[in-house]
């Protein structure tokens, strides 16, 4: 299993050099400052830490972590050891990471949810994730007008417009973009299709069928958010695919649990190794898992792809949801 430090260029193959450098078509209206590659470490609950961010962050990239499971005082504890990861970067600049967040994890406790994005933001992350809730929207609107943000921009030096974090906004459908972009004004859209693993759309097209859909519907008169392409993507030559149709950018989750400094223990990576070459009935889309976890709790039109095992064939087979947990 390859590292994520140094080079993401490295992680994906020989075939990498086909978005290198002059060799891969360049899509400028990705926005995270000082990334080289056009790659984005998906925010994975239980998946993606502060240490798998900052590496791909190093490597050229940006990186996400999980944190709808997180506390604030977790939270802090990741930013000592992000800064000091970064001992160059000015004490006034952004940390060159984001959080991601699960809208109804959010609303479960709406005092609680406020007071991780408040965290976040008073600590200056570059992005924030937003994705699976029923009200998106109030998240974003309050990522906006939080204290903490209004904060950051009333202490502004002259001429500097103030921090802001960048807000991304995952998407399973036509219609989900076009509400995120023209009503709520996010800063990215990243367009998930059905093959990617974890939590997603139950209905969703293919990321290769979703992707020109979402593009050709936006504004075409540069006012339209970045899109980020997401779902089943582990090599540079379909890195350099989704470039092609026109993403600005692409997403890799369960790539990046692979590499060392994931959270997966080496027993689910080798699970995710061996599914690999199990062919396409290794995995399949069901809320079995969540039903395990008593986590069964997404929108209506949400499910996740995760591996087949004995809890997904008892959920099949009939057996009580109470009875699997």
């Amino acid at each position: 299993m390859q590292t994520v430090k140094t080079d993401l260029t490295q992680l994906l193959g020989d075939d990498s050099a086909s978005f290198r450098g002059d060799r891969r078509p360049h899509n400028s209206h990705f926005v995270p400052a000082g990334i080289r590659v056009p790659i984005v470490c998906a925010a994975m609950a239980f998946g993606t830490n502060a240490q798998t961010a900052v590496e791909v962050t190093r490597g050229g990239g940006f990186g996400f972590v999980g944190a709808a499971f997180s506390t604030p005082e977790s939270l802090k504890e990741d930013f000592a050891f992000i800064r000091a990861s970064f001992p160059n970067l000015e004490s006034t600049k952004p940390l060159p990471v984001g959080y991601g967040f699960i809208g109804w994890l959010l609303d479960r406790s709406e005092d609680a949810g406020k007071q991780l994005i408040d965290t976040v933001i008073e600590n200056g992350v570059q992005a924030i994730w937003l994705a699976f809730g029923n009200d998106v929207r109030r998240w974003v609107e309050y990522v906006r007008s939080s204290p903490a943000t209004l904060n950051a921009r009333r202490t502004a030096r002259p001429g500097d417009s103030g921090y802001r974090p960048l807000i991304f906004v995952q998407v399973t459908s036509v219609a989900e973009a076009l509400e995120a972009a023209n009503e709520w004004k996010v800063d990215v859209i990243v367009a998930q299709g059905t093959e990617a693993g974890g939590h997603g759309g139950a209905t969703a097209p293919s990321t290769f069928m979703l992707l020109p859909e979402i593009l050709a519907a936006l504004p075409q008169d540069g006012t339209a958010p970045p899109v980020l392409a997401a779902g089943g993507m582990a090599t540079g030559a379909q890195v350099a695919a989704y470039l092609t149709l026109g993403a600005s950018g692409v997403v890799l989750g369960t790539r990046f649990l692979l590499t060392p400094e994931s959270p997966y223990t080496d027993a689910q990576k080798a699970a995710l190794l061996a599914a690999s070459s199990a062919g396409p009935g290794a995995t399949v889309r069901t809320l079995a898992l969540d039903y395990a976890g008593d986590t069964a709790y997404w929108p209506a039109h949400i499910d996740g792809r995760g591996l087949r095992n004995r809890i997904v064939d008892d959920v099949e087979a009939g057996v009580d949801h109470a009875a699997v947990q």
